[in-house]
């Protein structure tokens, strides 16, 4: 397990590295950041002494090895726009993130993973057919539209919830949390059930097929030999077993959750770091997206491990198959 952990962490090092470059590079060829900081009346003089600040004049081999030494010591630089450290801007709103796609996950596996069951246990039954069909909504039908829909069903029709902000909250730790207050549940509900959505769809088709394929199972059908109650055939050894498929897609798909949560920030005025990251792709800010893009990559990996981690302690066989 060790040996697994340094490996992953090395692996992590290169990723990290060829995306560093390849995110460098990209920004480098989009456009000119001084075009979008300097005013349309700026002379030709202001607009190279902005570039020369900013170190944008030198070569770019040279602006990168500047910011690998900068990023070996944790510094990714500070936005041109605002001129605050870069990675203090995203740790601002990573909280919110957190919590948007958390409670999106949590409201997938509560829905998701039942509705599987059941969808599973009687494939052929009128009311499996309408999950399966559900969940064929649910992956087709876009977050954008969704989220759209929502806003217009409850917030401007209705007036039940509202269509932006994060609402309320409270402090714990030097962490905003929204959670804790009804506001912030208000506003949380509909950007949550938006991603949620396509989320629950995916947990439900993975628990039907785990179901599917454990039922027919020899320890299914001892339990239910030995007299025990459906309950505690299904709660227990059903799905304790099913539990490693579910764990291992819903890890992953809350670390897509982090990364890709923009497109719901945007349409809900989310402040999560999607949001910051679009404003920043907008305005050219290159040491907000940089640093962005390394985070998340960071912690896609090492969610990836914790998963890997999780599936060896669910799963034994695979313990004994490592030591084979």
């Amino acid at each position: 397990m060790l040996a697994t952990i340094i490996r992953r962490l090395l692996q992590t090092l290169v990723v990290l590295l060829v995306m560093s470059a390849l995110v460098f590079v990209g920004i480098y060829l989009v456009g000119d950041p001084v075009s979008m900081m300097a005013s349309p009346e700026a002379t030709d003089a202001q607009r190279e002494e902005i570039r020369a600040s900013l170190g944008l004049d030198r070569p770019l081999l040279m602006q990168y090895l500047t910011f690998l030494g900068q990023a070996v010591q944790g510094d990714f630089g500070n936005s041109f726009l605002t001129g605050e450290p870069a990675m203090r801007l995203i740790l601002e709103r990573m909280p919110a993130t957190v919590e948007l796609a958390t409670v999106a996950m949590l409201m997938s596996v509560l829905i998701g993973v039942p509705l599987g069951i059941i969808a599973g246990l009687r494939p052929k039954a009128v009311g499996s057919r309408a999950i399966m069909t559900g969940s064929v909504l649910g992956f087709s039908l876009p977050n954008f539209w969704v989220g759209l829909m929502l806003i217009m069903l409850f917030a401007v029709t209705l007036g039940w919830l509202p269509a932006s902000g994060r609402g309320a909250t409270v402090t714990v730790l030097g962490v905003p949390l929204s959670v804790l207050t009804l506001s912030g549940w208000a506003s949380l509900i509909l950007p949550a059930s938006t991603i949620a959505l396509a989320k629950c769809a995916m947990i439900v088709r993975v628990t039907r097929a785990a179901t599917r394929e454990s039922l027919p199972m020899d320890y299914i059908k001892f339990a239910r030999a030995k007299g025990l109650s459906e309950k505690r055939v299904l709660g227990v050894h059903l799905l304790k077993n099913i539990l490693i498929p579910i764990v291992t897609v819903a890890g992953l798909e809350f670390g897509q959750v982090m990364a890709f949560a923009v497109v719901t920030e945007t349409v809900f005025s989310w402040p999560g770091m999607g949001k910051l990251l679009i404003d920043s792709i907008i305005n050219l800010d290159r040491p907000v997206v940089v640093a962005y893009l390394m985070l998340i990559v960071f912690f896609l990996v090492m969610l990836n491990l914790i998963v890997d981690i999780v599936y060896t302690v669910l799963d034994p066989r695979v313990r004994l198959e490592r030591r084979a």
